[in-house]
């Protein structure tokens, strides 16, 4: 495969999330000891098939093997470069771009029961065929079932399958996908349905993991699946106490020849949960403890840990983005908003620089002017919308809403998770539409049902419930993910995605992210994805708020911190500690 990482757009933006302090290697790796994280809550899963969450990436990075991953580094050029991790090699394409082979390595094994064991191409097809198991399918199924031949079909009989495990494992074992061939022990080869310059990086994921036979004994991500869980990567499942504690213990069947992507240094990792985000960030900077799991330096004293240039302290991009969506489809205020010139208005009106400095300042945020983050093919600098240091231009905002028929102003409903900085920046926002004339009524909702109940609620769109909203979205892998930004959010086929709030919808930005899509150089790929990101904000569907880094913090301990590209964290399997 051509990689899709030597284009500028990609790199220069990954050179300014990395470039910071504190990501120096040390000399001499020292091997033992224990990794120590802290977590306010539970990883979502610990099957691979069914994660979701950015921060469960590193832990099923030291757990699980996929056929192709990252290598950890603060290069940008290598960080976000797909390579063989079970496969030897990335593979080029053949047949037009529709046919990948991998050829798997020899002493890559399973920590088996009965004894270790070669991982084999028939669990590489097992790991494709529990992502859609009727139990709990995986959150990235249809990237695979859009491209693999015959997988579609496969899943559309799984679904019918009572979902017990003896059902799923009968059907997993006696059904075939045709699109995914193992001519022997060590090969797999797919068979794509359409050319994709993204495929590899799917691929990447955690969800697609290789399977072995014993995990179809167990409904997936159970407490017996936990229980006897077969890990194939350096570490393994040692001792696990749910919303507690969860011990990583070294697998005895893993080969460091085999795998040139993980050292694994420490000998354990322990993950102590249900902790506040204030107690780990006092036991990160007293060093008795040395990595947070899931929270991010707490703005407050972001800032000071900044201005000290504190060395332990990173910021990290996995393509994040802020929006705020704009309803076009209720009735509210005449349907004011299905008029671009409203829509106009709302992008001018907005004081990006001011939400930058509440999130930390520039070495964690920039404004955003697309609908692609920094590391994502396709982000370049354009702004459909300037004004003066991007603090907004209220009087461009008060003449397009007059134009619109609203020389008045405008009232719209803002919803908002109740949440930490979130409050903060409705705050903001409140404040920059008010100098335009736009009067926003402010309406907080819970963290846990702000997107599970009332964003992904169509009836609260149509309906009116809400006019703006502030969204966030991180795509699912890096580098070439435009994809994954582009489709969930933006397209409309007909049948309501749970993302695209609005059913918004542009024919000849589709057509365009197809060309994309089937690309065979970066050059051409971050072209045509850049003109997707202009067609879209054209119709000003949203108001891109920032693009922002993740910044975290370790203790003094922690050493050879190389950022895991799919993790935004140091990689547990490569950093050692020194006390």
């Amino acid at each position: 495969m051509r990689s899709l990482l030597k284009s500028t757009v990609s790199v220069a933006s990954l050179l300014i999330a990395l470039s910071v302090p504190g990501l120096a290697a040390a000399d001499e790796p020292v091997k033992g000891g224990t990794l120590r994280i802290l977590a306010t809550g539970e990883p979502d899963h610990i099957d691979p098939a069914l994660a979701g969450m950015v921060n469960t990436n590193n832990l099923l990075r030291a757990i699980s093997r996929q056929l192709v991953s990252y290598q950890a580094s603060t290069d940008p050029n290598i960080a976000i470069k797909p390579v063989g991790d079970l496969a030897t090699e990335v593979p080029q394409p053949t047949d037009n771009g529709l046919t990948y082979t991998f050829k798997l390595r020899q002493g890559a094994m399973w920590n088996a029961s009965s004894g270790a064991r070669q991982i084999t191409s028939a669990d590489v097809k097992r790991g494709f065929k529990r992502l859609c198991n009727p139990h709990l399918q995986a959150s990235t199924l249809t990237y695979f079932t859009a491209l693999i031949s015959g997988l579609s079909e496969f899943c559309d009989g799984f679904a019918k399958v009572p979902p017990t495990a003896a059902d799923m494992k009968k059907y997993a074992e006696e059904n075939d996908v045709k699109g995914i061939e193992t001519p022997d022990d060590q090969t797999v080869i797919f068979k794509l349905k359409e050319r994709a310059g993204d495929f590899i990086y799917m691929l990447s994921l955690p969800m697609p993991a290789p399977a072995p036979i014993e995990v179809l004994d167990y409904l997936p991500d159970s407490p017996e699946y936990r229980t006897h869980f077969v890990g194939s990567g350096p570490y393994t499942i040692g001792e696990y106490t749910p919303d507690t504690s969860l011990k990583l213990v070294r697998n005895p069947a893993w080969k460091a020849e085999s795998d040139p992507l993980r050292k694994a240094y420490v000998d354990d990792i322990e993950i102590t949960m249900g902790l506040q985000a204030d107690a780990i960030m006092q036991q990160l900077q007293s060093g008795d403890a040395d990595l947070a799991y899931d929270i991010n330096v707490p703005t407050a004293i972001l800032a000071t840990l900044a201005a000290n240039n504190d060395e332990k302290l990173t910021a990290l991009s996995a393509g994040n983005t802020n929006f705020l969506f704009i309803n076009t489809v209720s009735d509210n205020n005449k349907g004011a908003l299905k008029d671009i010139r409203v829509r106009k208005a709302l992008s001018y009106a907005i004081d990006k620089a001011a939400i930058v400095q509440q999130w930390g300042g520039p070495k964690v945020a920039e404004p955003a002017t697309g609908i692609f983050g920094l590391g994502v093919l396709g982000h370049h600098k354009f702004d459909l919308y300037p004004s003066p240091e991007s603090k907004g231009d209220p009087e461009k905002a008060k003449a397009l809403l007059a134009e619109a028929g609203f020389p008045n102003g405008i009232t719209l409903k803002m919803p908002y998770r109740n949440k930490d900085l979130e409050v903060a920046t409705a705050a903001t926002i409140q404040a920059s539409m008010a100098r335009a004339g736009i009067k926003l009524e402010l309406a907080p909702v819970t963290a846990a049902d702000y997107y599970s109940k009332f964003m992904t609620n169509p009836v609260n769109t149509k309906n009116g419930t809400w006019d703006i909203a502030p969204v966030g979205w991180t795509p699912d892998w890096v580098g070439g993910a435009a994809r994954s930004v582009f489709q969930p959010q933006f397209t409309f086929d007909g049948t309501h995605q749970t993302y695209n709030y609005t059913d918004y919808n542009n024919p000849k930005a589709n057509e365009t992210a197809a060309k994309a899509i089937n690309a065979t150089t970066p050059e051409e790929t971050g072209k045509l994805w850049a003109e997707v990101d202009e067609m879209v904000m054209t119709d000003a569907p949203v108001v891109p708020l920032i693009a922002n880094k993740n910044p975290r913090y370790r203790s003094e301990a922690v050493k050879n911190f190389q950022p895991y590209a799919l993790g935004v964290e140091g990689d547990w399997t490569n950093l050692w500690i020194e006390r």
